[in-house]
């Protein structure tokens, strides 16, 4: 499928952005930059599989939200590693399936790679259809980031810790509501599980995005939802949500009051949205080897740890081989979180 204006978006990034996050990510300090011939300086002459014109970089989304901005990041990092210029070809829809089709349908020769979220591993358990196989039809590069979730309520729900909410939950059940991104998202999966793990009966109120869900928990619509920290937080620290725990396995730098599920005493309350680099089936293990190697190098800094802090993200690298089988586990974990939620999509 050939890319078009209306869909690509060039990792060099000019003047302002209209999207938040990615004025953000201009001020990171990484390369964003990362465009022209120059790059190919320092490249082996002897690479095994030659890389001869820009690298297509797929997200599943639109541009702005946390995928689109990791891509951004790691973007120029594969660009300096090839002398390449690497392209943003942001294709949303049909729950992530459309671009990730796109990335499982690629000539497997380098020139087309993708980032993957959670919805990856979700959707075969999902969906009624999926117009691919996981995670036959791909190939594991790595790992790059995950990021816990955060739960908040309205400020006017008389609940100041995990358990507090559980009891109000306890005593009123069927009254308390959580809204979600969507059937089968990370962060309805979440509430899914302590749902489960409390033993409570809470109402799901599933929206079209986080954004319109984290509206209605701030107006007292609903009463709680998961959220990815960096969206959050700034509506904690503005009194507009409280914050009562979340997935991460240790405390947040970003906020430290903040306790995890398990020190909440919920230790299964774990869904957590993640992030990595996928390409087509078949790709070559030495190129595989090269993107894996400049992407944890480049991420594993204490400069990029600190920053990646601000986007609620944590940088989490692993090998070619240890993200497949990653995969292979999530997908069961997840799966059993659809089927004991109920959650279903139909998107014939």
């Amino acid at each position: 499928m050939a890319m078009t204006p209306s869909h690509e978006s060039h990792v060099c990034l000019r003047g302002r952005s209209s999207v938040p996050w990615l004025r953000y990510v201009a001020r990171l300090g990484v390369p964003l930059l990362a465009c022209g011939n120059a790059l190919a300086q320092g490249v082996p002459a002897s690479q095994a599989t030659p890389i001869t014109r820009p690298i297509r970089l797929v997200v599943p989304y639109v541009p702005g939200g946390l995928t689109d901005v990791l891509s951004r990041i790691v973007g120029p990092y594969i660009a300096e590693e090839f002398g390449q210029q690497v392209v943003i070809d942001n294709r949303g829809g049909g729950n992530s399936t459309i671009g990730t089709q796109l990335m499982a349908r690629a000539t497997p020769d380098g020139h087309t790679i993708g980032m993957i979220d959670a919805a990856f591993l979700i959707n075969p358990s999902l969906l009624n259809k999926v117009p691919y196989e996981t995670p036959k039809d791909f190939t594991p590069i790595g790992l790059v980031a995950i990021a816990p979730l955060l739960l908040v309520v309205h400020p006017a729900v008389p609940a100041k810790s995990v358990k507090e909410l559980v009891g109000l939950a306890k005593v009123q059940p069927g009254k308390l509501v959580f809204g979600s991104a969507g059937n089968g998202s990370a962060v309805h999966l979440a509430a899914e599980q302590l749902r489960a793990a409390a033993g409570v009966n809470i109402v799901h109120v599933p929206y079209k995005g986080g954004g319109q869900a984290m509206g209605d928990v701030i107006g007292g619509q609903i009463t709680m939802l998961f959220m990815v920290q960096g969206t959050a937080r700034p509506h904690v620290q503005g009194g507009r949500v409280r914050a009562l725990a979340h997935t991460g396995a240790k405390r947040s730098r970003a906020m430290p009051e903040v306790m995890t599920f398990t020190e909440a005493g919920f230790p299964s309350v774990e869904a957590a949205t993640i992030n990595g680099l996928v390409g087509p089936a078949g790709l070559p293990k030495d190129y595989v080897q090269r993107v894996n190697t400049r992407v944890a190098r480049s991420m594993n800094t204490r400069e990029m740890q600190e920053k990646m802090t601000d986007f609620g993200a944590e940088i989490h690298t692993n090998t070619p081989e240890e993200f497949a089988a990653w995969i292979r586990s999530e997908m069961v974990k997840w799966a059993k979180a659809v089927k004991d939620s109920g959650a279903r999509v139909d998107n014939n």
